[in-house]
């Protein structure tokens, strides 16, 4: 009898979990364009000795200009962003983060429902041979 009902637990954990993970489906599916990395001001020094940039006393830098870096396969990638596309890039920033974030649930979840199946006493019975 009390196997039964572990059993029952068991089953319902695991229905619980994957309509969690459905939820999350559902939840990446509405996610639009992303970008990964972050975007910095950067100040910049041409090097022209004549110029405004290279004042001994007063040095006063060219900028400020948006940078994107990145890491993409193993590789830092950095861009300078036009400033009328900074707003737009910022925001793919903010979805790529929902996204992972909602990648590391999905993680987390089926972390927890490789627990219930394979490692909790009701799947350790379920696996043992019967008979003699």
């Amino acid at each position: 009898m009390l196997y039964i009902i572990a059993v029952m637990n068991t089953n319902k954990s695991l229905d619980r979990l994957g309509r969690k993970i459905d939820t999350i489906k559902q939840q990446l599916l509405a996610l639009g364009p992303m970008h990964p990395g972050s975007v910095s001001r950067q100040y910049q020094v041409c090097g022209n000795p004549a110029c405004r940039c290279m004042d001994k006393t007063r040095p006063k830098r060219h900028g400020p200009y948006c940078k994107l870096a990145y890491v993409h396969r193993g590789k830092p990638v950095c861009r300078f962003v036009r400033a009328d596309c900074v707003r737009a890039v910022k925001e793919r920033l903010a979805v790529y983060k929902i996204f992972r974030s909602l990648i590391d649930q999905w993680i987390e979840i089926s972390i927890a429902q490789g627990v219930v199946e394979f490692f909790s006493p009701v799947a350790d019975k379920a696996r043992r041979p019967t008979g003699g």
